[in-house]
């Protein structure tokens, strides 16, 4: 089946701040307190999109949230009218605040997990709205998520949305889930990735549950669903999602060596179920765990053109690692199955925790499905330059930790998503 990839990047929103409310993230935590830059992030990301679609990619747009979010505040306790919950929440309760006040949707990679139509029972792309139940400020984001999934992938002919797990059982999407297969349209395997506690100190945020359940209620055979552990090395050094490690397209796996527990085991169960993979490991001893952390190396977007070329997609910080850029140098073009590396700027969101990857949602279709996908969610160069515009004109310039206090802010914050939703034709959804 003739199928392409549309990738869904979150629109940095305008409340994006440094509130470093992610713990096990080494970048979030690191960059806490700083002054953000709203409309610097969210023009990078729009820079990402138009660069993307130059490239001749479909790309795909996922709407910030509803920030301050006085819904879930209200839902806390606290009543009045909006400014009243907001500033008695302020007042009473700060670290309920910065979680309702966080961009984090940004991060589609973590809106979803999708099963396109090859892989499944009922021959429907699935998509599994994530939980997100381990961090507060994330938690907050499934309803809207839903609300905006619903409405890009309403025909059920070719669609099917599944809501958020139960909470006790931690679920962060697409982000710990990888896909191997021969191309995109053909039936391929699914690698759930999970995480277990052990000693480390930072949270395993995926479990092996949510996995398994994603796969049942996708309708998925037993050979086309592998699940795999993360290393414990990798939580501990901050790699608190599997796609700061790994990332796989078509029939490429893209991987450091220590992103797998047991990791050859783990290479020859996809082998066997996937035999034409071709496993791309860095080593340790060319890159360290901690700089391809650093780095983002494997946060990378690892896409195919329209001419069958597969292109690495990496944050700016690749090219200012040594390690990183001389492995990417000697292992890329040529004879090497990623044919070149493009570099793209998205330093507000890396100093937040979240590279190329992270703000992505991947969905594999076949052109009578995107045909059916909402458009007002699919992009293009006109569409590029009326973001821009709205960003340079709606979103802040700058957020210090002590504007967050300020009506003026959230209400600045508030009217610019309302500008993004009409000009996008969404004022009438309950989004």
């Amino acid at each position: 089946m003739a199928m392409r990839e549309v990738n869904f990047d979150g629109l940095i929103g305008p409340s994006h701040n440094y509130a470093g409310l992610s713990l096990g993230n080494i970048a979030s935590s690191s960059n806490a307190g700083d002054v953000s830059h709203p409309r610097k992030a969210a023009l990078q990301g729009v820079a990402k999109m138009r660069r993307m679609i130059e490239l001749g990619l479909l790309q795909g747009i996922l709407l910030p949230h509803d920030r301050p979010n006085v819904a879930w505040l209200r839902k806390l306790g606290f009543s009045g009218n909006d400014e009243d919950v907001l500033a008695r929440a302020w007042r009473e309760e700060k670290h309920l605040f910065v979680n309702a006040f966080s961009a984090s949707p940004m991060w589609t990679a973590n809106a979803a997990t999708v099963s396109p139509s090859p892989d499944t029972s009922d021959g429907r792309c699935h998509l599994s709205v994530a939980n997100l139940s381990t961090m507060l400020h994330r938690s907050n984001e499934p309803a809207q998520t839903e609300r905006q999934l619903l409405l890009a992938f309403s025909e059920s002919a070719h669609f099917a949305v599944h809501g958020p797990l139960p909470g006790h059982i931690g679920d962060e999407g697409a982000a710990n889930f990888m896909r191997v297969g021969p191309s995109h349209g053909a039936a391929s395997l699914e690698i759930f990735v999970y995480g277990l506690q052990g000693d480390n100190a930072f949270p395993a945020r995926q479990s092996d549950a949510a996995g398994r359940a994603i796969a049942r209620r996708h309708g998925l055979a037993d050979l086309r669903q592998l699940h795999v552990q993360q290393s414990s090395a990798a939580i501990a050094a901050g790699a608190f999602h599997n796609d700061v490690v790994a990332v796989a397209n078509e029939n490429v796996l893209f991987t450091h060596e220590q992103a797998f527990e047991k990791q050859n085991e783990v290479y020859a169960e996809i082998r066997e179920c996937a035999r034409d993979t071709i496993i791309l490991e860095v080593p340790t001893t060319a890159v360290s765990l901690d700089e391809a952390i650093k780095s983002y190396l494997f946060n990378s977007k690892l896409v195919t053109l329209p001419d069958g070329a597969m292109i690495l997609v990496v944050p700016g910080e690749c090219r200012e690692s040594p390690s990183v850029w001389q492995w990417l140098c000697d292992n890329t073009g040529g004879d090497h199955p990623v044919s070149d590396v493009e570099v793209v700027e998205v330093r507000e969101s890396m100093r937040n925790g979240g590279g190329p990857a992270c703000l992505r949602l991947r969905v594999a279709a076949s052109e009578a499905a995107i045909a059916a996908i909402d458009s007002r969610f699919l992009i293009d160069e006109r569409k590029c330059d009326l973001l821009a515009h709205i960003i340079e004109t709606q979103w802040p310039e700058r957020i210090s930790p002590t504007d967050l206090s300020s009506p003026d802010l959230w209400a600045e914050c508030r009217h610019a998503r309302l500008s993004l939703l009409d000009a996008l034709n969404f004022a009438s959804d309950e989004l």
